[in-house]
């Protein structure tokens, strides 16, 4: 898998440095709040797992699954809920923990769709963000770091569903994806 990797962009101890920042700054504005973690499988599952134990307040998690569907690789921002909520969110503060933000399309989706169940809040982290990507109205609360225009993966993030398994975020050459997608 390294050999598919152009670039390593993020160190799996940077990862950590941020992912440890993150949880302090949720724990600090969550305090004495009822905090529920939302994540959409599979991707953000790897940065939710650290993300939970690097919060010190009480939180509670639960998981959606969704599929988009659109043209190639690209996700139309038509939602398709594959796995919904097991938790009735009212009363909850929600955060949803998000692995990566570039377009917007389907993250706008569940956020509306989480407002219309009568949270106290929902807001949103991404452990990567990609504003040139954005096509939706949306923008995180929470922002580990800002990541180049290029294909990710690693630390959850797949291509085909490989290279989620690495400990870093690399940009995966170019050949890999034109090649085979």
């Amino acid at each position: 898998m390294i050999n598919d990797i152009e670039q390593i962009v993020f160190t799996k101890e940077q990862i950590s440095e941020t992912v440890k920042r993150l949880g302090k700054q949720i724990s600090d504005d969550y305090k004495g709040k009822n905090l529920l973690l939302v994540t959409v499988l599979k991707g953000a599952v790897v940065f939710l797992t650290d993300i939970m134990r690097e919060i010190t307040v009480p939180c509670s998690i639960d998981f959606m699954s969704v599929s988009s569907y659109g043209s190639g690789a690209k996700s139309s921002g038509v939602v398709k809920i594959v796995k919904d909520l097991d938790i009735n969110l009212e009363g909850y503060d929600v955060l949803i923990i998000e692995d990566i933000l570039d377009s917007g399309r389907t993250l706008n989706y569940i956020k509306d769709l989480l407002l219309s169940r009568n949270p106290r809040s929902v807001r949103i982290c991404t452990l990567f963000d990609k504003p040139e990507g954005r096509v939706a109205p949306i923008e995180p609360d929470y922002v580990g770091a800002l990541v180049p225009n290029g294909f990710i993966v690693g630390y959850g993030l797949d291509y085909n569903e490989k290279y989620r398994n690495l400990p870093y975020i690399g940009i995966l050459k170019k050949e890999i994806y034109e090649t085979n997608g």
